[in-house]
């Protein structure tokens, strides 16, 4: 584990107990807390009362001087010593990691360890978008045939598959993003030139398919490569997801 430079952002709590410190991560400020020194409170309480409780027996002075000695209730106490807050830095510490670019101190949730880097700043930022993007929909689709809308989902999904490859062989316009049937040189909205598709043709005679399962020519299925199953890296069970949910490796 790296050293730390600093402390992350921090408070002081006390349930009744001794007091204790509360860390928090700097990208989604996750609370991290501490144990509070319980046998030290119980030991400092007990000692205060056993000298106050001799030192008010004292005539005329004896008062005075206890109630200097018993001070602030250590179990409703709201601070603690630079030495105090150390230690309970060192206890949660394990949890956090620091980013060598930003400086931020963040939580594991929030840290590539693969890298070494926050999420934010990690050299595989859009493969972790796109792999937790993988996860959030397999959740969803869990719910959904949990409540009897998978067949729902999937009428959805296979909508938006359609849309997605329609959408592919159509002409763009590279400044506003407008679609229109392949051929069309120039945007109708703005006038600049459209980016046409790039053709998708049939391994067998060489005919474009327009994205179609199976060649329009002469029939021969457009096969895809089957996705791993497994992850090459951790061995966990990926289901044809496109970046391992255990480790982040992509698949394929």
């Amino acid at each position: 584990m790296s050293e730390f430079s600093r402390m992350p952002n921090y408070d002081v709590r006390n349930d009744g107990i001794g007091p204790y410190c509360v860390f928090y991560c700097e990208s989604c400020n996750r609370e991290y807390r501490s144990q509070p020194d319980v046998a030290a409170t119980a030991a400092q309480d007990l000692g205060k009362q056993v000298a106050g409780g001799f030192l008010r027996k004292v005539p005329l002075f004896g008062n005075v001087v206890a109630d200097k000695l018993t001070g602030e209730d250590p179990r409703y106490s709201m601070k603690m010593t630079p030495a105090q807050v150390e230690k309970a830095w060192e206890q949660v510490q394990v949890n956090f990691r620091q980013c060598p670019t930003c400086l931020r101190i963040v939580c594991l949730s929030d840290f590539d360890t693969q890298s070494g880097y926050c999420q934010e700043d990690s050299p595989r930022k859009d493969e972790i978008a796109e792999a937790r993007g993988e996860q959030t929909g397999s959740v969803l689709k869990g719910f959904a045939s949990a409540l009897g809308l998978g067949e729902v989902v999937k009428n959805v999904q296979q909508a938006a598959k359609s849309a997605q490859s329609a959408a592919g062989q159509m002409a763009r316009c590279p400044t506003d993003g407008t679609l229109a049937p392949a051929g069309t040189k120039f945007c109708p909205e703005c006038g600049a030139a459209m980016t046409q598709p790039e053709p998708t043709k049939c391994p067998q005679c060489g005919e474009e398919t327009h994205g179609a399962k199976f060649c329009p020519s002469c029939g021969a299925p457009q096969n895809v490569a089957p996705k791993a199953t497994f992850c090459p890296n951790c061995g966990a069970e990926v289901k044809g997801a496109k970046f391992c949910p255990e480790c982040g490796t992509k698949i394929g």
